[in-house]
């Protein structure tokens, strides 16, 4: 089978396997209560990114890792800012969207994209995301409930980022 063909098939499948789930919410009473998906919207998103990865092994691109973890990181963060109510924490939330694809960078990595990506370029762009997501929800009160102590955070992304500069690689 050529790549033409397992593309093809990949669809088809993700479309057969949808098409399925609404049948059963729309024909068979109390289906939807019984799976339990409250605030449905976001893990209709993070399902999507399922989906891209799902994809992606079905038709042999390891690379579909990276988008499929962006699409489910930002559902994750959908769904807490949906339960929580706590809709400005966009504000520094979206600094995590770089690890995102450096989560999906490791996973592309391991699922045979070898030769496109790097562990320790991928290990770089989640730990960026970090020390952004620290700096931004710091300066924007998120880290509240550690005190006056949250600056401890600020001083570790600061200790990390100096050793890693003294024993990187020549």
């Amino acid at each position: 089978m050529n790549k033409n063909q397992r593309t093809t098939l990949g669809i088809g499948i993700l479309l057969v396997l949808v098409g399925i789930y609404f049948i059963l919410v729309n024909v068979v009473p109390g289906f939807k209560e019984l799976i339990h998906i409250n605030y449905a919207w976001p893990v209709t998103v993070m399902l999507v990114g399922a989906g891209l990865l799902v994809l992606g092994l079905i038709v042999g691109a390891p690379d579909l890792a990276v988008p499929a973890c962006i699409v489910a990181g930002i559902g994750g963060i959908l769904y807490y800012q949906n339960m929580s109510g706590n809709w400005g924490s966009w504000a520094y939330m979206w600094a995590l969207i770089p690890g995102f694809s450096g989560i999906g960078m490791v996973l592309a990595w391991l699922l045979g994209g070898r030769t496109r990506y790097s562990l320790r370029s991928s290990f770089d762009t989640i730990g960026t995301s970090l020390i952004l997501f620290i700096v931004f929800g710091a300066f924007f009160g998120a880290f509240n409930a550690l005190g006056v102590y949250w600056p401890l955070l600020l001083v570790a992304a600061g200790v990390l980022i100096g050793v890693r500069a003294l024993v990187r690689p020549r």
